[in-house]
């Protein structure tokens, strides 16, 4: 499921939101550097989008923290 989330965040960003890229992926997570401008759209499509990757019979969340490095996202 990481991985069809991370190919289609991926594919977004390449194709829509120049302010964004992707970094690396970490477990169960994606890491994104964004233009500060955008760390709220952004987080919020991206959140959106990990969790409608895929149909399934239970529910699949995601959700998004931001922050000037990996620890201060969490």
């Amino acid at each position: 499921i990481i991985k069809m989330a991370m190919i289609d965040v991926d594919h977004w960003l390449e194709t829509e939101q120049p302010a964004a890229r992707l970094v690396m992926q970490v477990h169960d997570e994606l890491v994104l550097e964004v233009d500060t401008d955008w760390v709220d759209d952004i987080a919020r499509q991206v959140a959106h989008r990990m969790s409608s990757v895929a149909e399934l019979d239970v529910p699949l969340l995601a959700e998004a923290g931001s922050g000037d490095n990996w620890d201060e996202a969490h």
